[in-house]
């Protein structure tokens, strides 16, 4: 049986899953590593998946194994290898800003490590907070996700497909924003 993508209106307890989430994974972090609430629940007043994504940033990704063993000492899923998130189309980056690792709990919490810094540390950090900031994109942005999985409620392919354009879409709006307002990389959230 295949997985339903269902988009919910906002929960307010979002934020309060992620500090919980947060206060079990931060004491076996290693030294200076960052710790994010990232995705659709970060932004308050969006209908995203009940899922809660987390993003810990770490100074040297070869730091990630150990990280993966302590989170599936908590009852995360790691992947077996490093991974590497999507290249927006018309960019050219070295592989390495791509780079990341990655552990769950199937349906509810989707951790990501990336190394501090690099391009996909930054677009979940500037996502979040240029949808935070301009409420219009963040509607604009919801409305898109439910009509995708009302069009696609069983295609996980299908409903990526077209998310990760038009996340790039936004991402290009949110790069004039940042530069614009001065926008750095947030200091972890936990």
């Amino acid at each position: 049986m295949s997985t339903v993508i269902t988009i919910v209106p906002p929960d307010p307890d979002w934020a309060a899953r992620f500090h919980a989430l947060a206060a079990a994974i931060r004491p076996h972090l290693p030294p200076g590593a960052a710790l994010h609430h990232i995705g659709s629940t970060a932004v308050p007043g969006l209908r995203a998946k009940d899922v809660t994504d987390l993003q810990i940033g770490l100074h040297d990704l070869n730091a990630a194994p150990a990280v993966l063993d302590t989170l599936a000492a908590l009852g995360y899923e790691p992947r077996p290898a490093v991974t590497t998130d999507h290249l927006p189309p018309g960019l050219t980056l070295d592989p390495a800003e791509l780079r990341k690792a990655y552990a769950s709990r199937a349906g509810q919490v989707h951790v990501h490590v990336r190394e501090v810094g690099r391009f996909n540390h930054r677009y979940p950090l500037l996502m979040r907070d240029f949808l935070r900031a301009t409420p219009a994109a963040a509607a604009a942005y919801g409305e898109i996700k439910v009509q995708l999985a009302r069009l696609h409620p069983r295609d996980v392919d299908a409903y990526y497909a077209v998310k990760d354009p038009v996340m790039d879409l936004i991402i290009a709006g949110a790069q004039e924003w940042a530069a614009r307002t001065g926008w750095t990389l947030p200091p972890s959230d936990a």
